[in-house]
């Protein structure tokens, strides 16, 4: 992560308890690919699992929420410890005050990270609304916050990091990795 980011734009996150995703685009390129038996394949970026999984540790839940279902997205939730994937909702924002609710967090401390048209409506209405680079610029004036990376390329990792560092929990982090898993 660049150490170019100023510290206005850092302060965005302290007040982050919770963490929407959306997953096409977002935790992937966008790209969807079919094998030859109709089956869905994602490519998912390891640094942004990883970065999943520590924010759990750290006690930041994070919802993968996205418009279509997928098994393959369940899987990949299941290996982060993500604590809920909502599939096949739309519009988006349709389910903001149900995760409000659920997982008791202000939809002020709520991140959203989108990257398409169909984002806009939950990235009005969260605390920290976030995109990739590669988004399209509609969707950019929306955003509090733009990464550097594209999605599927680190953008999470990017955003969890900032996280930590708005919130002092790199330590924390640090020694999480080094004790033996449980």
């Amino acid at each position: 992560m660049s150490k170019k980011i100023n510290n206005k734009k850092i302060d965005l996150f302290k007040k982050v308890k919770f963490l929407i995703l959306d997953v096409d685009g977002v935790l992937t390129k966008g790209e969807i690919i079919y094998d030859d038996k109709g089956r869905e394949l994602k490519i998912f970026n390891v640094k942004d699992g990883l970065g999943i999984f520590l924010l759990d540790k750290v006690g930041i839940k994070t919802v993968f929420l996205t418009a279509k279902s997928s098994v393959v997205v369940r899987r990949r939730a299941q290996d982060m410890h993500v604590s809920e994937v909502i599939g096949g909702i739309l519009p988006k924002e349709s389910v903001l005050s149900k995760i409000s609710s659920k997982y008791k967090v202000n939809p002020e401390n709520i991140c959203f990270m989108g990257d398409d048209l169909i984002d806009i409506g939950l990235m009005e209405r969260v605390g920290i609304a976030v995109t990739v680079s590669d988004a399209p610029q509609m969707v950019k004036k929306y955003a509090s916050y733009v990464t550097a990376k594209g999605g599927g390329q680190g953008a999470v990792r990017e955003v969890v990091e900032l996280i930590f560092r708005a919130q002092h929990l790199e330590e924390r982090v640090i020694e999480i990795v080094k004790s033996p898993r449980k």
